[in-house]
């Protein structure tokens, strides 16, 4: 019976979904669930990442299972955790079109222990950070400052505030203003400029 639900909610968060067994307590006891997963894995219903993390891979008509995306990971093995994560201020511009450079390793700052976990052939290196940097962290918000600080402080213009002011909706750009009075003080006048779109 556990299994069975397993499965149905694993189903309906669709392909690409990636998770550990602590997503499924609600639905059993730990064993049931290790116990659950581990049927579904041998079965090829799921497949196994790395020690307790798994995904309901994409499937490509030419490729087979696809690889998951490591910010999906990576929030995964925080969700386990129960530590925040957040994107690098690399990746966070090229999230937003400020950069066409792809970051070469998969980092994320956390408020967890810095630490590695290899996913295959590749790793995902998680970095403690202070709280500031952390500001947003798993929510658009959070990308933006990342950004900002990809940037720096004197390399924010026009273009940048129009580029990103452009790629937020209105929720999000209201609610950075908000977030900003956590962040570094030089990053709230810019968060204004995005939210009005104004230079």
């Amino acid at each position: 019976m556990t299994a069975h639900k397993i499965k149905r909610r694993i189903i309906g968060k669709g392909r690409g979904y990636v998770f550990t067994p602590g997503d499924f307590l609600d639905l059993g006891s730990r064993a049931a669930v290790d116990q659950a997963l581990s049927r579904l894995a041998d079965q090829g219903a799921v497949r196994r990442l790395a020690r307790g993390i798994y995904d309901y891979p994409k499937q490509s008509p030419r490729f087979g299972a696809l690889s998951p995306d490591m910010d999906t990971i990576a929030r995964a093995i925080a969700r386990k955790d129960s530590y925040v994560v957040q994107v690098s201020p690399a990746r966070a511009a090229n999230m937003l079109g400020l950069t066409s450079q792809v970051p070469a390793k998969a980092f994320y700052l956390t408020n967890g222990p810095s630490r590695t976990r290899r996913i295959g052939r590749r790793s995902i290196v998680m970095r403690n950070a202070a709280a500031k940097n952390l500001v947003g962290a798993g929510k658009p918000t959070g990308v933006v400052f990342q950004a900002l600080r990809y940037l720096g402080k004197n390399g924010v213009d026009k273009t940048a505030i129009i580029r990103i002011a452009g790629a937020l909706d209105s929720k999000t750009r209201d609610a950075l203003v908000r977030d900003a009075a956590k962040a570094p003080g030089w990053m709230l006048p810019v968060a204004r400029k995005i939210a009005t779109g104004s230079q």
